[in-house]
């Protein structure tokens, strides 16, 4: 709501002090010779406020976004589990938008550069999936976010009033019996002594590639049977236990372990992991195994859980996630197990 003020200076001139208050946003004024241009100034601060065009503090109109870009790729970026990637992401919008003052990227801006990033071609004339747009939205809405609580570069996060596209339920490939064996055969045979190991824990633990080729024997308590990870997706540490299988070939690696380094897959050099990629695309071919991926053997996992009764929490718990959303995938599995339970109670004390 605007009021405005007429006001006599010491030399009797007129002017007139205008001042727009809206719930939420902090007050804004100005003074003007005439009362028609406050008026004027005041409905356009109103509709600029509501339809999230004004930024309140003077920052925003004293920097671009590739001054935003840069400062949050040097202060915070390099902190990001998914640096290199958000770094390329950031970069697409710097390239479209880094020259737009703060106060200038208003919903509709970023929302036609959103669109552009679904019909842009990424490669061999493919669009980007509504995932990916996702990821590119959800990367510079931190900066944004950032710019409100830490820098005072702006007053909200303009990107909160753009919508995201709608993501699929997500891939969920597993192995079938008779495709485990076959693959776990094939491992077993393959000419990395690495391949069959991994596997096996990739399978047991359902943790991800990166989290098992980082470990380190420090992580890994045989006694207790249970592997630590600190290098998860999440930035949080997570403990799963070890079966039986698992146990027992971890417990042969330390007998053959290499003194030059504590990782428990080290490559040539002894500060980075091996590197399975040929292992396993070649162990795939031998046992026959299409349209499957090294993360699938997370989805099996889960999915093997799933069937032998653990909950959608249990599942999650496993895998690391926060919440239910990415585990809800499963949910048909663990509805067909306990499909069975009931049905098999119903037996019992109904008969037939």
């Amino acid at each position: 709501m605007a009021t405005i003020e007429k006001r006599i200076g010491n030399n009797n001139e007129v002017s007139y002090r205008v001042k727009v208050r809206l719930k939420g946003h902090a007050p804004q004024s100005a003074t003007f010779p005439r009362k028609t241009d406050a008026e004027r100034w005041a409905a356009k601060v109103e509709t600029d406020i509501r339809e999230g065009r004004h930024f309140q503090t003077i920052e925003a109109k004293r920097h671009t976004l590739a001054e935003l870009i840069n400062r949050y790729s040097t202060g915070v970026l390099p902190s990001k589990k998914d640096a290199a990637q958000q770094a390329r992401q950031l970069a697409w919008w710097k390239t479209r938008l880094g020259h737009r003052l703060l106060s200038d990227l208003t919903a509709s801006v970023l929302a036609e550069q959103r669109d552009a990033l679904i019909s842009e071609p990424r490669r061999a004339d493919q669009p980007r999936s509504p995932a990916t747009v996702n990821r590119y939205l959800a990367a510079l809405s931190h900066v944004f976010t950032v710019a409100v609580k830490d820098y005072g570069w702006i007053d909200a996060n303009p990107l909160l009033k753009v919508s995201r596209g709608k993501e699929s339920a997500g891939r969920v490939r597993f192995l079938s019996d008779t495709e485990r064996e076959r693959l776990l055969t094939a491992c077993k045979a393959s000419s990395s002594p690495d391949l069959y190991p991994a596997v096996v824990l990739s399978l047991a633990t359902g943790a991800r590639r990166s989290e098992l080729l980082s470990l380190r024997w420090g992580q890994v308590d045989l006694p207790r049977g249970t592997l630590i990870l600190l290098d998860t997706k999440n930035g949080e540490r997570r403990a799963l236990p070890l079966g039986d299988l698992p146990r027992d070939l971890l417990r042969t690696r330390t007998k053959v372990r290499r003194i030059d380094s504590d990782l428990v897959f080290p490559g040539q050099s002894s500060t980075r992991p091996v590197q399975l990629r040929h292992a396993w695309q070649t162990a795939l071919q031998v046992a026959g195994i299409a349209d499957f991926h090294w993360h699938d053997l997370r989805h099996s996992a889960a999915s093997y859980l799933a069937m032998n009764g653990a909950s959608l929490q249990e599942i999650a718990a496993v895998l690391g996630h926060k919440t239910l959303a990415m585990v809800k995938r499963y949910s048909h599995l663990s509805e067909q197990h306990t499909a069975g339970v009931v049905n098999r109670m119903n037996a019992a004390i109904f008969g037939g």
